[in-house]
């Protein structure tokens, strides 16, 4: 899954495109904690613009996210949700621990 990622100073950018499922949600997750671990960020913003489908999966992927940003003491905002991930993760109430940005 392809991961792209643009550093401003403590802020990483992670662009995540294609299908957020199970057959891809490992390697996205190992792949987002190399690029935090290379960075360590006090900001995380993840644009999901370029993703086509999500299912349970982004859920896992964007929580354990979240978490390592926590034990960085930083701070993750989804940026570009698209519709159809924007009902998964909101139906599991992600938006009210992590902030949906446009």
């Amino acid at each position: 899954m392809p991961v792209s990622c643009l550093e401003t100073g403590q802020t990483l950018t992670a662009k995540v495109t294609g299908e957020v499922d199970h057959h891809a949600a490992k390697e996205l997750m190992a792949e987002l904690g190399r690029k935090i671990d290379a960075a360590l960020p006090t900001r995380l913003e993840l644009d999901l613009s370029g993703v086509s489908f999500m299912d349970s999966s982004g859920i896992a992927v964007v929580l354990r996210t979240w978490k390592r940003m926590r034990q960085l003491e930083g701070d993750l905002t989804l940026r570009g949700v698209p519709a159809q991930a924007s009902k998964v993760l909101k139906a599991a109430g992600v938006d009210k621990l992590i902030p949906f940005a446009e």
